[in-house]
């Protein structure tokens, strides 16, 4: 079989599956607090952007990879398949775009096609962890860009966040739902939408409650679990998600349900304490 690369940006978590592929490459993302840059990549000390967030009274900022960035990673290949996160919270899509237009112009590389996943952490691991599924079934360029844009279509995510501070002053959250968390003292479960934006799905009291509701919606809204894979993404609190892993497990006969650790993007949004759900 020729060639396969997948790249994706860095708001997508790493998971051992898809690093030991030979295949995968993610393009970091940056991440600024104050005067301070990190780069969002295998080097990052997530407890230090953790420490520097919390010390920070600016709310972090991120930037998005250029072209050229993706450009690089895109030039020299037969097939690449990209995934990005979603088109309506980064500019990474617009930009990846525009590096497989000119990768195929320029003849740098002769299959270029990008995903927007609509979605982003674990929900975009999940998307590559499909492409790879579809790779060893020897599946064709057309009919792999059909089966994974059916998938992003089909697929479901959820945050469970201890902290909604970042996303409300990045302008991904509104103010007014943030405020009706801190007022209330409730935890807030919020979904992607189809668009792929941020949504309230629902407010419950207590951490304990919070994460049996999150499995009560994600039996409401699946189907089919047998033959899905879930995933957790969480921001320092393994404990916990190793909890709402369990949960599921004893309610839903999903194939496999994985947990990964937040990479730098998932902890700018997600805080700590944040988990991300997405099958």
């Amino acid at each position: 079989m020729k060639h396969i690369k997948l790249v994706t940006d860095s708001a997508c978590d790493p998971v051992d599956e898809l690093v030991s592929s030979g295949r995968f490459k993610r393009v970091p993302l940056a991440i600024l607090l104050g005067d301070r840059e990190f780069v969002d990549d295998e080097s990052l000390n997530v407890q230090d952007l953790l420490d520097e967030m919390k010390k920070s009274g600016a709310g972090p900022k991120t930037s998005s990879p250029s072209p050229g960035d993706f450009m690089r990673e895109f030039a020299g290949e037969d097939c690449v398949f990209a995934v990005t996160v979603s088109s309506r919270l980064s500019a990474s899509y617009s930009n990846a775009m525009l590096a497989a237009r000119m990768a195929i112009e320029d003849k740098l590389a002769r299959f270029v096609h990008v995903f927007d996943s609509k979605t982003a952490s674990v929900g975009q691991t999940l998307v590559n962890l499909k492409i790879i599924e579809l790779i060893r079934k020897n599946c064709g360029e057309t009919e792999i860009v059909q089966k994974v844009t059916d998938y992003i279509k089909s697929q479901k995510t959820y945050c469970l966040l201890e902290s909604l501070d970042n996303l409300v002053k990045s302008g991904r959250l509104n103010k007014i739902v943030a405020k009706l968390s801190s007022v209330l003292s409730v935890r807030l479960i919020l979904a992607k939408t189809d668009e792929g934006t941020i949504e309230l799905a629902d407010k419950v009291r207590g951490a304990k409650r919070a994460l049996q509701r999150l499995v009560d919606i994600i039996a409401e809204k699946g189907e089919q679990f047998e033959e899905k894979i879930c995933g957790i993404a969480h921001v320092n609190c393994r404990e916990k998600a190793e909890q709402l892993r369990d949960l599921i497990l004893e309610r839903l006969k999903f194939k496999d349900v994985i947990i990964v650790n937040g990479a730098g993007i998932t902890t700018v949004y997600g805080d700590q304490g944040g988990l991300v759900v997405a099958f």
